[in-house]
């Protein structure tokens, strides 16, 4: 004895698998476009100067002010490496999760730059 389901419900479960399907190809189709951290970076220069960037792009190397920065708040939904250089490149680097705070000590160099880790 076999059992089947009436033909309401197997046009629900059609129409629901494939409206999953369509929504699974949007998504993806979408998620390299222009994607951002969101929430803001601040930092604060060596003359005591907030600034802050909200939602930068997740690709990509950001430079920060001429001056660099001794403190850095990373206030979006994804994690940052910071840099001594202004090209993102070299050692000394530090990590910042997400909706963290790092604060230089006052012998060492600011940070130029920063990228997320994505």
């Amino acid at each position: 004895m076999s059992v089947t389901a009436p033909p309401t419900v197997l046009r629900r479960r059609i129409r629901t698998a494939a409206g999953a399907a369509l929504l699974t190809l949007a998504v993806t189709g979408c998620s390299g476009l222009g994607r951002t951290a969101v929430g803001p970076v601040s930092y604060t220069t060596e003359r005591e100067k907030v600034i802050t960037v909200h939602s930068p792009s997740v690709k990509g190397c950001h430079r920060m002010a001429p001056a660099g920065a001794n403190k850095v708040a990373n206030e979006t939904l994804i994690d940052m490496i910071l840099y001594r250089t202004v090209d993102c490149t070299g050692g000394g680097t530090t990590y910042v999760a997400t909706t963290f705070t790092d604060e230089n000590s006052p012998r060492s160099l600011p940070w130029r730059s920063y990228r997320f880790v994505h």
